[in-house]
């Protein structure tokens, strides 16, 4: 059974850095692309980083360029995503999410159907 469980969400003054991770577990996690998708309140899901199952090949949003980084490590099935700068409108939920397919799927292509399964989600509150 796929089984992802994120943490490192806290709150967070704007301009403030923190890293979140997601524990990955029931699958070959280094066969798999992985993503980051957060979720404000009141709007629906938004794809923020993509990584390829070998961590080699990576794509963000506009709203995480030059902010965010995605990262993994295969050894210890575990990905990463890094936020700096971070600003009032970051506040939201964030998942990390398993491509349904093995193999990289773009950031253009990220939705509930090529990442199918998500965890729990971790949140993050930028304010002052």
């Amino acid at each position: 059974e796929v089984h992802l469980v994120e943490s490192g969400g806290v709150l967070v003054q704007p301009g403030g850095s923190l890293r979140l991770s997601c524990a990955a577990s029931g699958f070959p996690f280094g066969a798999y692309g992985m993503s980051w998708v957060r979720q404000a309140p009141g709007k629906g899901l938004e794809w923020v980083a993509v990584i390829s199952n070998g961590g080699r090949t990576t794509a963000y949003a506009d709203s995480a360029v030059g902010r965010f980084t995605i990262s993994r490590d295969n050894a210890k099935n575990t990905l990463y995503l890094q936020l700096n700068s971070l600003k009032p409108e970051d506040t939201a939920m964030y998942y990390c999410a398993k491509s349904q397919s093995m193999g990289f799927v773009p950031i253009s292509l990220a939705d509930e159907s090529t990442y199918n399964y998500r965890g729990r989600g971790t949140q993050v509150t930028v304010s002052s």
